[in-house]
């Protein structure tokens, strides 16, 4: 069911420094910063030959990633996101299998204007899974 891997999301607490080291130490192409307020972040893709990394920084206090950073003030990896054809078909056949969908269970336009579904991470040995669909 699962596609490829979209990309693997850091949450950092300074999106500029960690940009800039992808960018300058490591000679990796970034994007400009991107605010998602629906999702309350900021976000900038590092681009690779194989897949993204998608850095995360909150927007504000109330932001899921501040509670993440609140926790792991360093920053670290939040979820990976898999990309799926049909979005909904997945939502339902992971939901027959007992995985929870958080939200509402309905999908959001996500980062690259696509339907994502993130899946509780308790379900999926303790890592936040995002589903987007391709």
């Amino acid at each position: 069911m699962i596609g490829k891997l979209n990309h693997v999301a850091i949450a950092v607490p300074d999106l500029k420094a960690a940009a800039a080291t992808y960018r300058d130490t490591l000679g990796a192409k970034v994007s400009p910063p991107q605010a998602e307020p629906d999702h309350g972040v900021t976000v900038v893709f590092v681009e690779l030959p194989n897949t993204k990394i998608e850095l995360l920084h909150p927007m504000g206090e109330t932001s899921p990633i501040q509670g993440f950073l609140d926790k792991n003030p360093s920053g670290g990896i939040h979820h990976v996101c898999y990309e799926v054809d049909d979005i909904l078909a997945a939502r339902d056949h992971l939901k027959g299998r007992g995985a929870r969908v958080l939200g509402d269970g309905e999908p959001r336009t996500g980062a690259h204007g696509k339907p994502v579904l993130f899946l509780h991470p308790k379900d999926f040995n303790g890592t936040l899974i995002e589903l987007e669909q391709a």
